[in-house]
């Protein structure tokens, strides 16, 4: 590994890239954390947007003159850094987070990953490209209009935007702190979930229902815009194939009006929720000198910002409300929404002849989301006709995260990962997911599969019980299985691993017909889980099948046809 952190360096410094980086930590620094890296995220390198807070380098959030050293780290990375990942360095920004084009910054536009003579997108440009290049394994950015996404998609990289609250944005340079949200870039889906899984635990502020939904289920309803004129013709193509996917992968798609969505999306800026800027640093904004580093579109926004009154922010937020109840309205009985992750590719160029309206023009598909308290992945969906990076965007409302990551992982075929939040806890000593061990009627293709993917569970892979455990066919309808823990002459039994929120587990119980029950089952690994077990005297009216070593396999055997004696 000492080799490959050698080369990123040698890459940062040839490939003329060092916009990507406001702060980098010397190499020998980062190559002596990760010889001591443990954890489930043991040598990861991480790269942190620079309005967040790492102990011992300077925070800026792009601005030289507002730079402050802090002495703590952010909670998400101090959490990250406990989980193995090493920190690399601070990444560049749109100034104050304040764009979503990567160019507004002192320490220069962030060029595309790609096509550097396009934008990389922003605010959290500097992550998603140090992802994009291989400089980082994973990378923080936040997100208040789409910056923990739009980014994502230009790059062709996984952005995972949680709920709101979920992940702690203590030591986070606010944008607008009702609506900030901390994100993760990586290149894959299962890497950008395992961190994700980590930074949930560092002090959230919100607390996930018992009854959280862990996967989607096996037919979703995913709504689609009824048309996307801000396409052009490549790009109308690309998200139409995507489309096309989705539903080839088994979803039923629902095409839906989006005209709350955009005129909550065009509130964000134009409207008075925008003052939250100026409460984050107006103050600092328009008592800061000429040598401060002031990005002149950022300024000008954020100093605009301070002119609504306490009034307008308020019937604003009205206006917010009504329109997410007209939204959800459409959304009736959908599981998640597609949308494209940005409307188009602007080149530096463009931005710099316009550049308030080829920024308002990137949030078209994402200033709703955090105004809506939804949940977002954007994912890559390919190369576009015009040689762009096509991306596209799965929400759902809040806490449905693990809902749209299931439907990522189907659309882009990658392994399922553990799903978060099974990670984290609603409460003090609540946990948020349990397993289930089944053994027969519930196992996937089974005939009662659906009474756990109707709850939300996931399934999470086979399983193979500890040598102490006797198998036998009931006298059921629909037929099942009883798994019994004997004394002497056991056998292993495979079954399947599925996880479940409390409440679903309860619910479940509470249904569960006699003679089975829910009880501890050893494993082979020596972990004990909540699994199918059935009253030790059913199996006197039962036939007993421990030979086949599970409930599928003596099926197979019973249907094979019988191979004449010669």
């Amino acid at each position: 590994m000492t080799g490959r952190i050698a080369e990123i360096y040698r890459r940062i410094e040839q490939t003329g890239r060092s916009e990507v980086f406001i702060h980098l930590r010397p190499q020998e620094a980062v190559e002596a954390d990760h010889a001591s890296a443990a954890g489930p995220l043991a040598g990861l390198l991480l790269a942190v947007k620079d309005n967040v807070d790492v102990a011992g380098l300077p925070t800026t959030a792009a601005c030289p003159g507002f730079g402050y050293l802090p002495d703590a780290d952010a909670p998400v990375v101090a959490a990250l850094k406990a989980a193995g990942a090493v920190v690399i360095g601070k990444t560049n920004l749109d100034q104050f987070a304040t764009g979503l084009v990567g160019t507004r910054s002192p320490y220069g536009a962030v060029r595309n990953a790609q096509r550097p003579e396009y934008i990389s997108g922003g605010s959290s440009s500097g992550s998603a490209v140090a992802v994009a290049l291989g400089f980082a394994d994973i990378a923080i950015g936040t997100d208040t209009a789409g910056s923990g996404r739009v980014p994502a998609g230009l790059q062709g990289i996984v952005g995972i935007k949680p709920t709101l609250g979920v992940v702690a944005t203590t030591g986070v340079v606010p944008a607008c702190a009702s609506y900030d949200c901390v994100t993760v870039f990586a290149a894959d889906l299962p890497t950008a979930q395992a961190a994700m899984a980590v930074m949930a635990t560092a002090e959230p502020h919100r607390n996930w229902p018992a009854d959280v939904r862990l996967a989607a289920p096996p037919v979703p309803r995913v709504a689609v815009p009824e048309t996307v004129p801000e396409l052009d013709a490549a790009w109308q193509a690309a998200f139409t194939e995507a489309v096309r996917r989705v539903q080839a992968g088994g979803a039923q798609i629902v095409p839906i009006d989006m005209t709350a969505f955009f005129a909550a999306a065009d509130l964000l800026y134009n409207g008075a929720l925008v003052a939250e800027r100026w409460d984050a640093v107006g103050e600092f904004i328009d008592g800061a000198g000429p040598d401060a580093g002031l990005d002149p579109v950022v300024s000008g926004i954020i100093s605009a910002a301070g002119r609504h009154s306490a009034a307008d922010l308020l019937r604003d937020r009205r206006r917010v409300e009504q329109l997410r109840d007209r939204a959800f309205a459409t959304l009736a009985g959908c599981d998640a929404l597609l949308v494209p992750t940005a409307p188009e590719h602007p080149l530096i160029r463009d931005v710099a002849a316009d550049p308030v309206g080829v920024n308002a023009r990137m949030g078209r598909f994402t200033n709703f989301c955090n105004l809506f308290d939804m949940c977002a992945i954007a994912i890559p969906a390919g190369t576009a006709a015009d040689g762009a990076q096509f991306g596209i965007t799965l929400l759902a409302q809040a806490f449905h995260d693990a809902v749209v990551a299931d439907l990522a992982a189907r659309f882009l075929d990658e392994p399922a990962a553990a799903a978060w939040p099974e990670p984290t806890v609603a409460e003090p000593g609540a946990e948020m997911a349990t397993e289930l061990a089944v053994f027969g009627a519930h196992l996937r293709g089974q005939p009662l599969e659906h009474q756990l993917t109707a709850r939300g569970a996931r399934w999470a892979g086979p399983i193979v019980t500890a040598p102490r455990y006797r198998l036998f066919a009931l006298d059921t309808e629909p037929p099942k299985p009883g798994l019994v823990r004997v004394d002497e002459g056991g056998a292993a039994i495979v079954g399947e691993r599925w996880v479940l929120s409390p409440a679903a587990l309860g619910a479940f119980l509470a249904e569960l017909p006699a003679p089975m029950l829910l009880g501890k089952v050893e494993l082979d690994d020596g972990r004990w889980v909540t699994g199918f077990g059935c009253d030790h005297a059913a199996p006197a009216h039962g036939r007993d099948i421990t030979e086949y070593g599970g409930w599928v396999q003596a099926q197979t055997a019973r249907s094979a046809p019988a191979v004449p004696r010669v």
